[in-house]
């Protein structure tokens, strides 16, 4: 529900005189989030909805579509020629010299720049300093209520329970034909998906030997997508639960075709492994202090273990991100090397750890996700923490 008390208390807090949103042809997602707008709402043109810090909200509409915030409160003005439009934008921003909009200097956050540079450039002409809206964002469109936080769990769940599928079919199948596709075991997961009525935007990554080595990799491209005894195999999988507003949980487990793990897979694990429950430590200890933590620093604290194990280079992305409605949400990620991540990890925001150490011939992530309720605890999410790469053929008969 759209509440201007608490985004004007927000803007109060945040020292910021007024939140300007702005949406054209459904480009500001986050925007329309914050607004109530619907998927279907899709209109045609430009429409500005100014928040001020004190006093009533201000709405900026074109004729053809002048009732695109009517269930919103605050007074209106319709234009129809862009010099109107103009004018218009110059009396929203009047009076309020810091405006927070979906903007992020020199584009260090995509999540949230959102807003086209001439747009800037206009709201800046009347006088105004443009600030980054990430924190308000979070607020409104990150933080999650407690019906998402259960739908979450029951997502959780069943992501967890994937795993288990997975490593039975392929134990399965290698038992019965010596191998198994690793389109099919994605094929196998996503009808776990399916029946527990769930959505993904995208099926999972299987990858097998070389392939767990790169951490986009796109299941069954590779030039040998036959798992084999023998074999090391990484599965990352996201979903959720298909309802409404239901937000995603995001998983990556790795495992060995096999009865025991060589040795040198078990090495990198237990640096991975370490690197992640540092990170897990840190907003811990962060929230136990009552100190403010912003994302770079859980960077930090997961990146320094890989590092000073010697594997530095081969950690090529940040610890983690948002989750949301989108597997990829619009929160603080945890990030001090693709960006500076300086937004707060704040209280019902949900965020990935995922660290990894990807080399030729394999690599090796361990994926968990981490909620901060409205006390301040931390949960982890997903079940047991993976404490050892998942011994396939010994583990599953």
């Amino acid at each position: 529900m759209f509440d201007l008390e608490k985004i004007q208390f927000a803007l109060t807090e945040l020292n910021v005189d007024a939140w300007l949103l702005c949406d054209f042809r459904g480009s500001n997602v986050l925007a329309r989030r914050v607004l109530q707008l619907a998927d279907d709402q899709m209109g045609s043109r430009r429409c500005f909805y100014c928040i001020p810090k004190d006093g009533t909200p201000q709405k900026l509409v074109h004729r053809i579509e002048s009732d695109v915030f009517d269930h919103l409160p605050g007074d209106k003005t319709i234009y129809l020629k862009w010099q109107e439009l103009e004018a218009g934008i110059e009396a929203l921003t009047n009076g309020h010299s810091r405006i927070a909009m979906e903007y992020s200097p020199r584009n260090a956050n995509p999540y949230i720049s959102k807003v086209d540079a001439g747009t800037i450039e206009l709201v800046r002409s009347f006088g105004a300093e443009i600030v980054p809206s990430g924190d308000l964002i979070q607020s409104f469109e990150a933080t999650w209520d407690d019906e998402q936080w259960q739908m979450h769990l029951e997502a959780a769940t069943h992501t967890n329970a994937a795993f288990g599928v997975a490593w039975k079919f392929i134990a399965d199948q290698v038992r019965a034909n010596g191998s198994v596709e690793e389109m099919a075991v994605s094929d196998v997961i996503m009808d776990h998906f399916a029946e527990n009525r769930m959505t993904t935007y995208h099926p999972p990554i299987v990858g097998l030997g070389p392939h767990s080595g790169n951490p986009h990799y796109e299941t069954g491209t590779g030039k040998n997508t036959s798992i084999r005894e023998g074999d090391f195999v990484l599965v990352d999988l996201w979903a959720k639960m298909d309802r409404p507003r239901a937000v995603y949980s995001d998983l990556t487990r790795t495992g060995f075709v096999g009865t025991e793990v060589p040795a040198r897979y078990t090495e990198i694990f237990k640096i991975v492994a370490a690197s992640r429950d540092a990170a897990i430590a840190c907003v811990r200890d962060a929230y136990d202090a009552g100190r403010p933590l912003q994302g770079w620093e859980v960077d930090d604290a997961c990146r320094n273990v890989i590092e000073q194990a010697g594997y530095g280079e081969f950690y090529v992305h940040r610890t983690g991100h948002s989750i949301g409605q989108e597997v990829h949400g619009n929160g603080a990620n945890m990030d001090n090397l693709e960006t500076r991540e300086d937004r707060l990890v704040m209280k019902q925001t949900c965020f990935s750890v995922e660290p990894g150490i990807y080399q030729a011939e394999f690599g090796v992530r361990s994926e968990v996700d981490v909620f901060v309720d409205s006390e301040g605890q931390v949960h982890v999410t997903g079940g047991e923490l993976q404490t050892e790469i998942v011994r396939i053929l010994a583990d599953f008969t």
